[in-house]
């Protein structure tokens, strides 16, 4: 019989569980506050329960806690980047990032990604499998715990494509803002999603309050398809139609991500259409200077090229931001350090 995966479950369905082993249904209250707001990553830690049921929990159900296999450390601004270990011997990685207006978490849905953006180091293996509810609360779980300091924003923008593993996503989204658990507020939640048109619609009808992010990186549909194979399944205008009904049902405002790659994307031309692309959209366009990695040839676009599409953009009054590079002394890419691990796995 296959075990059950219980720091995956809501509080329902825990109370459920606890009952089918012979509990009474506060034992699982209990059980949830232990895995959700104490962290704990061991049966035994949960002193509270019965030895006898704790035999149970070990005997019936798995209880995943991922296990911290690197951390690089920046030196510039203490970024923290980890590579985490899966029950079945798969890596993913999830960073830490400070801000003054608190501590930043970007964690990974997938091991591998099937999307094949021509910049990403997520995608250059290949897509594995899905994680779990679990294993994607466990990544903040972890970190708040080795960091020792609480976790405030969580961006679902690391390897993998959201949507492309939905149901977990939307379950890991209510639990991490339950109050019962870390109790992060939904607003401090971004998904990022490279425009898997029929996932937006749906998320939009969810009743959450995250904001969406949509992976951009490009002002025409022909450019865009040749940066993200994906556009080639969803078209642009489809695409932006879906975040127009997503602040709609929402209220929430979109952040388009716009990854600048040197003479590829950044051209005035580009940031005119880029423009008139969202002109009347309620919408955020996060400049984002594209991380070199060494299977592809794309360019980091210079400053003064940077400068000059944000300008741009701001002559149309448009709100954005260049991002801030962090963690630029280590593995900063996407997928760059679960890759450099893999490679040397490979070749030992």
């Amino acid at each position: 019989m296959e075990k059950k995966d219980i720091k995956s479950m809501s509080l329902e369905e825990l109370t459920e569980t606890v009952q089918g082993l012979g509990e009474k249904p506060f034992r699982g209250k209990q059980l949830y506050e232990w895995m959700h707001k104490k962290l704990a990553d061991d049966f035994d830690e949960m002193t509270n329960l019965p030895k006898d049921f704790r035999e149970k929990l070990k005997k019936d159900t798995t209880l995943t806690a991922l296990k911290i296999l690197e951390v690089q450390v920046s030196k510039i601004d203490g970024t923290r980047k980890y590579l985490f270990a899966l029950e079945d011997g798969n890596v993913v990685e999830s960073v830490l990032m400070r801000y003054h207006h608190g501590n930043s978490v970007c964690i990974s849905s997938q091991v591998g990604c099937k999307m094949g953006c021509r910049f990403c180091a997520s995608t250059i293996g290949g897509w594995t499998r899905n994680l779990t509810s679990a294993e994607m609360l466990d990544q903040i779980y972890q970190i708040q715990k080795d960091s020792q300091e609480r976790v405030s924003n969580v961006v679902v923008m690391g390897t993998g494509e959201p949507m492309d593993n939905y149901d977990a996503l939307v379950r890991f989204i209510r639990m991490l803002s339950n109050e019962k658990g870390l109790n992060i507020s939904q607003r401090n939640i971004t998904v990022s999603t490279c425009g898997i048109v029929p996932g937006m619609y749906k998320l939009a009808e969810e009743n959450l309050q995250i904001t969406l992010a949509l992976s951009l990186h490009a002002s025409s549909q022909e450019k865009r398809e040749e940066l993200m194979p994906i556009a080639k399944k969803y078209h642009l205008e489809e695409v932006l139609e879906a975040c127009r009904n997503y602040f709609e049902k929402t209220g929430r405002r979109i952040t388009f991500e716009y990854s600048l790659v040197g003479g590829k994307n950044d051209s005035q031309e580009d940031a005119l259409r880029l423009a008139q692309l969202v002109k009347g959209l309620n919408c955020h366009i996060n400049l984002i200077p594209v991380n070199p990695i060494k299977e592809r040839d794309f360019v980091r676009s210079d400053m003064k090229v940077i400068l000059n599409f944000k300008n741009k953009l701001e002559k149309y009054q448009i709100n954005v931001t260049i991002r801030r590079e962090m963690g630029q002394d280590i593995d900063g890419a996407c997928g760059q350090l679960r890759k450099s691990y893999i490679d040397k796995r490979e070749d030992s």
